[in-house]
């Protein structure tokens, strides 16, 4: 479980969070949406751990965590198929780049891959990693809508059953929500419930 007790957060004089809590249910996929640059992916790292909040109190209980950033941040030095397999054994890492239709390029380095490959690769991962809670920052950014569509479902069918908290600005993702979250400033900060849903891929 993920809860947030009067969590604030600033940057020098800068207030981007203000007074938040929030309790997240286990086993529940969150989309939080909001304006840009009102500091959806500034809560994002707060709650993963990335960063400290300036005040209040943050719990998880989860033991594992993983995080899917905006921009891939794989290892330029290792294949793609390396990459995955920092987290897993080799067997799984093929099956979940073959799952993200990156089989032809197992051998590939970083450099090699489009934006869009090297965010697979980055999905890839993160589902070999088997975490209890998985944090996602615009994951299928940079993905064409054809296969945006087919790497999302297979993406939130694998994660049935972990705590997802989402950051998106695309409503075709949060379909894939049971808890569509809207980040409101004003006069607080607040997690507006806007829709709850049976998901997709359920």
């Amino acid at each position: 479980m993920l809860r947030l007790e009067n969590i604030s957060l600033k940057f020098g004089k800068n207030t981007v969070i203000d007074s938040l809590s929030y309790e997240f249910e286990e086993g529940k996929i969150y989309a939080i949406t909001g304006e840009s640059g009102i500091g959806k992916t500034s809560l994002l790292n707060m709650m993963s751990g990335l960063i400290r909040p300036s005040a209040g109190t943050l719990s998880n209980t989860a033991n594992k965590i993983s995080f899917v950033f905006q921009e891939p941040r794989l290892f330029e030095w290792m294949t793609a198929l390396e990459n995955v397999s920092t987290v897993s054994d080799e067997k799984t890492a093929k099956e979940l780049l073959t799952l993200m239709g990156l089989e032809e390029v197992f051998e590939k380095y970083p450099s090699e891959l489009s934006g869009g490959m090297k965010q697979r690769v980055s999905l890839a991962r993160a589902l070999a990693y088997d975490a209890e809670t998985v944090f996602l920052d615009e994951p299928f950014k940079g993905l064409d809508p054809d296969r945006r569509e087919k790497v999302s479902e297979a993406v939130f069918s694998a994660l049935r059953g972990k705590t997802v908290i989402m950051v998106t600005h695309d409503e075709a993702d949060t379909k894939y929500a049971h808890y569509i979250l809207k980040l409101i400033s004003e006069p607080q900060t607040r997690l507006e419930l806007v829709k709850s849903n049976i998901p997709f891929c359920e």
